[in-house]
């Protein structure tokens, strides 16, 4: 194999293993895990998450979180807009049900509000800086069909690369049994 060959080998399969993580990052260990994936927008969180980090958030009870963990919080009970930011004290009301004092890593003051246990939608799991924008990018719907359309291509190009390497192992063999017979 010539030069040019072996280096657009190496870039194809380096290409092929940067979105086979950033697929599993993205879309396989988060829906394994029972966890959901965020998007970091703003820089209320830096510089531990800056804009377009990926924040994967797991489920958890209100006894599984302590202060100091990063919790993906609805804004409003109810409504689709969340937020990510640091558990900094920890409440309770007279019933006993907590109350969790939130914070951006970078503002200033406390978020106004406290947070219930039924807006906490998880704890933080993992993050993946820049990933984020990624995520951002495309929507449940089509991230399950490029899911589909990357498996796929993998696929069909690890098919391609067998069939090809066995035509060449044949092919090395067919002209060296002809020359025999020639001789």
């Amino acid at each position: 194999r010539s030069v040019g060959g072996w280096v657009g080998q190496v870039i194809a399969w380096l290409v092929i293993s940067t979105v086979v993580v950033m697929l599993a990052l993205c879309v396989v260990i988060p829906k394994i895990g029972a966890a959901t994936p965020y998007t970091i927008l703003t820089s209320s969180m830096e510089p531990t998450l800056p804009p377009g980090t990926l924040v994967v958030s797991k489920p958890a009870t209100p006894t599984a979180i302590d202060i100091g963990d990063v919790i993906t919080f609805q804004i409003e009970s109810g409504k689709p807009t969340v937020a990510t930011h640091r558990v900094i004290a920890i409440s309770a009301e007279q019933d006993g049900t907590p109350r969790f004092h939130t914070q951006g890593d970078a503002n200033d003051t406390p978020d106004a509000k406290t947070v219930r246990p039924e807006q906490i939608k998880g704890k933080s799991w993992y993050q993946v800086p820049y990933l984020g924008h990624a995520n951002f990018l495309i929507d449940n719907a089509q991230r399950h069909l490029l899911s589909v359309l990357i498996i796929s291509g993998l696929l069909i190009y690890a098919g391609y690369m067998f069939v090809s390497a066995a035509r060449e192992r044949l092919t090395k063999k067919s002209p060296s049994k002809n020359r025999e017979a020639v001789s």
